[in-house]
């Protein structure tokens, strides 16, 4: 018949084969100037700036901490229009999610973020307030083409 195999006294070690690239990698937030994509929306965030109060003397709103004013781009790839409002972007920092601040964003000349229908391949450029504390670096953005999406995060950091 066949021969038995003949056992060795060393064991065999194998060691399981673990590629360098299969370990997941965060993916990091693109940063301000990129360009990101949610649903029917092309989303730029072009700066950030902060202010206590928006508005003018007789009529405004004063910020809890400090109002951060991010500006975007919010250009529609769709092929309907579709209307852009602060109430689905999200601020985070530090593990916290912060809303916009809807109601103080209709004192900012120019904000367009309130509720904007923007048609289809036109871009409107706007911005969204949020009433942070006055100390917290915010961290990443995180834009909606509406509230029920998955959004698209960009760096602010």
């Amino acid at each position: 018949m066949y021969p038995q195999p003949r056992l060795t006294s060393s064991p065999v070690h194998i060691r399981p084969y673990r590629s360098r690239t299969s370990r997941p990698k965060k993916a990091k937030a693109p940063k301000i100037g990129s360009t990101v994509r949610d649903g029917k929306f092309a989303f730029t965030v072009t700066k950030t700036e902060r202010r206590t109060r928006v508005g003018s003397e007789f009529l405004g709103a004063e910020a809890q901490g400090v109002f951060l004013l991010v500006h975007i781009t919010v250009e529609n790839i769709g092929d309907e229009a579709q209307a852009f409002t602060s109430s689905a972007q999200k601020l985070y920092a530090n593990g916290k999610e912060y809303e916009a601040d809807s109601s103080a964003s209709i004192y900012l000349e120019g904000s367009k973020s309130f509720y904007e229908k923007i048609n289809p391949g036109n871009a409107v450029r706007g911005v969204v307030l949020f009433d942070i504390p006055k100390n917290l670096t915010p961290e990443t953005i995180e834009l909606h083409d509406s509230i029920f999406s998955d959004g698209a995060r960009v760096s602010l950091s």
